[in-house]
């Protein structure tokens, strides 16, 4: 939400300090999280100023250069060179000086400093229109018809105004606050508060109105009370579409509006200034003059004034005449309605609408507006004359014409105000501060709720109807804090509590020790968007997507299956800005559904791409391979105290030479290298790597674990080498499985360290180098002991594998 400072104060009788503002938009609930200075134009003009020239001459090593000096109001004039071609002595000009920054209208902004441009110095920079952001021209320098003092500010000259903006975060439920006047009702609710002085908001409405003639009568029908409860309109003749006054037009600058003409623009002043939303129809274009508020017809075809054709659902609520639809109601106007350069006659339209109609009409057509976010909220129903009234005065005045027609005003069913009933003795417990009754009812009239009964234990109020989130006791304890400032509560000198044992710590602590590990070992952990696009699940048959009912767009429109893609996506965005030799992790979900279930599960993904050593003096550079990754995922494995795990290949969607991890026989996890085709997709154009472990399973298998010590033995290990020649088909762990079936209980570990392969060792044969390492816990191994050991060892690759020794 943005806040105008000078708009602001409009509504406020007293005007407080900037600090003091941003202390109270903060304390009752607006937490300002941004402030910064606006100028009407961008930068302010600072250190630019009006200047005069003296002399021009032709630049001694330039053509098209002068050189000039300019009288600035200074001690001594300036040298400046200048390029434009219409520069001549005596002309009054806009001068930049050294230090200043001007902001282009094309381009980015300029820090002046001193330069010497083809040897000359120049002091500073004489400007065209565009340069300084007042016009478009760059034809030559601006001349300034009328003699101006040299040294006058251009910020005077050109009528520079200047502003506070405040970002404000609001949270959901504070629809009362999305409007100038909404803020300027919690200011003066505080202010009354802590200065003990009434203070109340100057509220714009007229107090007395009328209309100049009823030539102009449109009928209104409401066909869905429950959609629309209220419809109020007004019709305006012999206006005059035209561009706002530049006061009008600063005001909707400063918060970010764009102008567009008088009509438009009053609209959004209103809506900012009220919280109310209007349309404004082209009167001549409403058959039969008669408004008709319904729902739409199932695929009932409508033009926007985005100019594309939308086909409607009938759940959504259309403003229509007897021809069709004019507008999507709260929502989006009608091309075929809307107010043009042509238009003369005009309706006026101020309305409440159902907020989850709204919502969901805004969300299926992707039309996130502003409108709609007021009215998805839910507006002031007690307020829609009023502001039309304000609306309807502000058009005659800036646009001429007349007021036309009375006010039409449909409200069938008038809402009750809603009634809260609220005890001190809940306030004290919820709040934990002692409030005097008459502290509570001063707090709460200021707010504008309304005193129904009070009596010693009790107080009861009608809740306005601005205030569409009261609903509760503790919503008026949370508006009786915030008013008198969550800083004012006691803090007690002791607390009670019950200690708390959290079953989840091992499995909290062993991602927190694998995260260590893995920023120990270079890697950067991302957080990626858990919804993504199903176009990326195109062509996969055996994935079963959860979509999203209400996408906020077509690429970010179902829960992610997978956690690849989402990774490609950050490593592209890495890839294309340099950043190629790639570690990351990702401890994420993924979803998916079974029929009527849906299924959630925790994963950790691993991204490799890129160098995984970098050149130096005394190592070549390492790329990034299968068998890198397979460690990595091996060592995390390891250090969740996993034990008994295999890997076997298996063949899986998007990943080349893929391994999948059991332990125990139980899958939790699979490696591999992303085809080509899926990383032409992301304009990826080296090799990536990826590997998921299901972390639900790990974290699983860690709770059921018994975690067992073992001393280290205190004899020594002996070591022995020995080499094999194979069949190529044979691998490494078909070799692993053989021994590790044997039972030697001595042996605790072994490890492939050479692979060769030649012509001499035989066709369709390898050799394959192992270290076997033997230890006992109760003795010594003797050379005997070892050599039998080996002699084991040997026989079982003989008779399995039909291996020969190597000699």
């Amino acid at each position: 939400m943005i806040i105008s400072y000078n708009w602001l104060q409009d509504y406020l009788p007293e005007k407080p300090e900037l600090e003091k503002l941003s202390k109270i938009l903060t304390s009752t609930g607006l937490e300002v999280e941004k402030m910064e200075i606006y100028h009407s134009l961008k930068g302010g003009l600072k250190d630019v100023v009006t200047g005069k020239i003296l002399t021009c001459i032709p630049h001694p090593d330039a053509d098209k250069l002068k050189l000039t000096t300019v009288d600035v109001g200074q001690a001594q004039p300036l040298q400046i060179v200048c390029g434009a071609p219409n520069a001549a002595a005596g002309q009054n000009v806009i001068v930049a000086l050294v230090g200043a920054t001007i902001y282009p209208v094309n381009g980015d902004p300029i820090t002046l400093k001193k330069a010497k441009i083809r040897g000359v110095e120049s002091q500073g920079m004489i400007c065209a229109e565009d340069e300084i952001g007042v016009g478009e021209s760059h034809d030559g320098i601006m001349v300034l018809e009328n003699a101006v003092p040299p040294g006058t500010p251009a910020a005077a000259l050109f009528k520079v105004t200047e502003d506070i903006i405040y970002e404000i975060g609001l949270t959901p439920n504070r629809m009362d606050a999305m409007s100038h006047i909404g803020v300027a009702r919690d200011v003066c609710a505080y202010l009354t508060h802590h200065n003990k002085k009434e203070t109340t908001p100057r509220l714009p409405y007229p107090a007395h109105f009328k209309p100049d003639n009823t030539s102009s009568g449109i009928k209104v029908t409401i066909a869905d009370n429950g959609a629309c409860p209220r419809y109020s309109g007004i019709s305006l003749g012999k206006v005059t579409v035209k561009d706002s006054p530049e006061w009008l037009k600063e005001k909707l600058k400063a918060i970010g509006v764009r102008p567009i003409n008088n009509i438009v623009d009053i609209t959004n002043f209103i809506l900012h200034e009220t919280g109310q939303p209007l349309h404004a129809f082209d009167a001549d274009k409403i058959s039969h003059h008669h408004i008709i508020v319904r729902r739409a017809e199932e695929k009932e075809s409508f033009l926007t004034l985005d100019n594309k054709t939308r086909s409607l659902a009938s759940g959504d609520l259309v403003i229509a005449d007897e021809s069709g639809a004019l507008c999507l109601a709260g929502v989006y106007g009608g091309m075929n309605s809307g107010v043009t350069a042509a238009t003369k006659n005009i309706f006026l339209e101020s309305a409440c609408f159902n907020p989850t109609v709204i919502r969901k009409t805004s969300l299926a057509h992707q039309l996130r507006t502003d409108a709609a976010s007021r009215f998805e909220k839910g507006t002031d129903i007690s307020n829609t004359v009023n502001v039309l009234k304000r609306a309807a005065e502000m058009i005659k005045d800036l646009a001429g014409g007349e007021i036309s027609s009375d006010i039409i005003d449909v409200y069938p069913h008038p809402e009750e105000k809603a009634i809260v009933r609220l005890s001190f003795h809940y306030l004290k417990k919820l709040s934990g501060k002692n409030y005097h009754g008459d502290t509570v009812k001063q707090i709460l009239v200021a707010l504008g709720f309304e005193l129904v009964k009070e009596t010693g234990d009790e107080i009861v109020v009608n809740v306005p109807y601005h205030k569409k989130d009261i609903s509760i006791p503790a919503d008026l304890v949370e508006e009786i804090m915030r008013i008198d400032g969550l800083d004012n509560i006691e803090i007690p000198q002791s607390i009670r509590i019950s200690p708390s044992s959290n079953r989840h710590a091992r499995h909290l602590l062993a991602k927190e020790n694998i995260s260590q590990m893995l920023a120990g070992m270079g890697f950067r952990e991302i957080f990626t968007n858990s919804i993504t696009n199903s176009a990326y699940y195109e062509g996969h048959p055996d994935v079963s997507p959860v979509k999203l009912l209400n996408s906020l767009s077509a690429g970010l429109n179902i829960m992610r299956p997978s956690m690849l893609y989402t990774g490609l996506e950050a490593i592209a965005y890495n890839a294309n800005r340099k950043n190629t030799d790639i570690r990351f992790f990702e401890f994420g979900k993924i979803y998916h559904h079974e029929g009527d279930k849906y299924c959630e599960e925790n994963h950790l993904a691993i991204y490799l791409s890129g160098e995984a050593e970098g050149k130096g003096w005394n190592r070549p550079t390492v790329k990034t391979d299968a068998y890198f990754m397979k460690g990595v995922c091996e060592k995390i494995l390891s250090a969740a105290g996993l034990d008994k795990i295999t890997s076997d290949p298996q063949e899986t969607t998007d990943l080349a030479n893929a391994l999948t991890f059991s332990h125990r026989r139980k899958p939790i996890g699979k490696m591999g290298q992303v085809d080509t085709a899926t990383l032409q997709n992301f304009g990826i154009r080296q090799p990536v790597y990826f590997s998921v472990l299901n972390w639900d399973e790990i974290s699983q298998a860690i709770f059921n674990q018994k975690v067992s010590f073992t001393p280290i033995s205190k004899f020594p290990v002996v070591q022995r080498d020995l080499a094999l020649v194979l069949d190529k088909e044979i691998e490494y762990r078909q070799v692993e499985k053989a021994i590790q079936a044997s039972g030697i209980s001595q042996l605790s570990s072994m490890r492939l360290f050479d692979v060769f392969e030649s012509e001499k060792l035989g066709a369709g044969k390898k050799s394959m180098a192992i270290n076997f390492t033997f230890t006992d816990s109760t003795k010594t191994l003797t050379d005997a002991e070892t050599d039998n050991l080996m002699q084991k060892i040997t026989a079982i690759f003989e008779k399995q594998l039909s291996a020969e020794i190597r000699k």
